[in-house]
């Protein structure tokens, strides 16, 4: 273990060779060499502060759209928890933490009748990483609705950047290296509380009835290409219900990857790298990972 992690001096959480797979919506990976949970904004940014420049960082939030790989994560790894959750209402918008649910948010929003997040309901995954790939669903996505957010940098500053400071694009953003979301102010408007709650519940069951969501999965696998469905493509490629070891392509949602019961995360990248190679061979089109594969190989 590196000595610097073992002379943190932390008022939250902190343990080592700590397991990660269980966090992860996939049910695989190995562990991280160091797991840090802050009890709050100084205890972070004071151990950002103490922790050497070569110490790597990762930040993972609900471990819905991440592969974390069989070698597990060196370095420190940070999960915000429910003190960077909290949720405040606005007469036009919401200030969440990064640690809060895409759906809560959503749900929190359509309580104090404010249309436009109807969206987050249809994005597994929590606000810090819908900032960090510019997450979007069913018409929108972040970029539509951020005004601003919050982040600490790597020497513990804490810095607020407008939407039009963080290069927006499809799934993408340009965020500081190694920057931690810490919360993100959404604009939305005055609307009907039961036909906001109406349209999430659209949108809950529609997500139910053309995706794995009761399964091991990590959520959508590939980008899609420009003018082109990533499904699509990987069906055309004959690539419904593959197999690599216990890993599967859904037979239900061909740009979705399960974890049948006993799957590596190996057997999952594999499974993608196969996916990938038969897209190209049949359509020419490369299809770009979605999901973040993070750590070593085993």
């Amino acid at each position: 273990m590196n000595d610097a992690l073992a002379k943190l001096n932390v008022r939250g959480r902190l343990s080592f060779d700590a397991p990660l797979g269980p966090r992860a919506w996939f049910r695989t990976g190995g562990n991280a060499e160091a797991l840090f949970v802050p009890d709050g904004l100084e205890d972070l940014a004071e151990t950002l502060r103490a922790l050497p420049q070569d110490v790597p960082i990762t930040v993972l939030g609900a471990c819905s759209n991440v592969i974390i790989r069989d070698g597990g994560i060196d370095g420190l790894v940070i999960r915000l928890a429910r003190g960077f959750a909290e949720i405040v209402t606005e007469a036009d918008g919401i200030t969440v933490g990064a640690a809060a649910l895409d759906m809560t948010v959503a749900e929190h929003a359509a309580a104090a009748g404010l249309s436009g997040l109807e969206f987050l309901a249809g994005i597994p995954g929590s606000i810090g990483g819908a900032v960090k790939m510019n997450a979007g669903a069913y018409g929108s996505d972040i970029a539509t609705v951020l005004d601003w957010a919050e982040i600490m940098t790597r020497g513990g500053e804490v810095r607020r950047l407008g939407a039009s400071e963080l290069g927006f694009a499809y799934r993408h953003s340009e965020l500081p290296a190694d920057a931690i979301v810490l919360r993100a102010r959404l604009h939305a408007v005055q609307g009907d509380a039961s036909a906001i709650k109406a349209h999430i519940g659209e949108i809950k069951a529609a997500r139910e009835a053309s995706q794995p969501i009761r399964a091991r999965t990590g959520g959508s696998t590939f980008r899609n290409p420009d003018g082109h469905k990533a499904w699509a493509l990987i069906d055309e490629a004959g690539c419904r219900g593959l197999k690599v070891g216990d890993a599967q392509v859904s037979e239900k949602h061909c740009n979705f990857l399960l974890n049948l019961g006993h799957a590596t995360s190996a057997d999952l990248e594999k499974l993608g790298d196969e996916v990938r190679a038969r897209v190209k061979a049949q359509s020419g089109i490369d299809l770009h990972w979605e999901i973040k594969r993070l750590g070593k190989q085993s």
